[in-house]
């Protein structure tokens, strides 16, 4: 419950940052045990894109089979651009660290990071 007084600081349809909670949707946080917060990168493994580039690179030598070398490169290629690396809104408490928010919009990221790091000075 939400009181009259209480600041807010930012607010979207699955988080609110006030001077007092932080509230996602699975979670709910008081803004006296976060110590800190920032944004942490997630870095997604290419490794199998690139091993299926070069599984596709095997078959380009073999004449009966070279168009599905072909296919197997592009795929993988069309693999390797579309993975995106993740951002999580990682915060500090007693218990220790947790990704709150992960998501591909660092952006978006950003915004709670900084919303979160305004509750966390008006606190004092």
């Amino acid at each position: 419950m939400e009181t009259q007084n209480e600041t807010k600081f930012y607010q979207d349809s699955s988080v609110t940052v006030t001077q007092s909670r932080f509230v996602t949707q699975s979670k709910t946080y008081a803004m006296r045990n976060i110590s800190s917060v920032h944004v942490f990168e997630i870095i997604k493994s290419k490794t199998k894109a690139v091993l299926m580039i070069i599984f596709g690179l095997l078959f380009l030598f073999s004449k009966d089979i070279f168009w599905v070398g072909l296919i197997i490169i592009a795929l993988g290629i069309w693999w390797l651009v579309s993975i995106k690396n993740e951002y999580a809104v990682r915060i500090s408490t007693n218990a220790g660290e947790a990704n709150s928010i992960i998501s591909k919009n660092k952006d978006y990221i950003q915004k709670i990071v900084n919303a979160l790091n305004s509750a966390i000075i008006h606190r004092g």
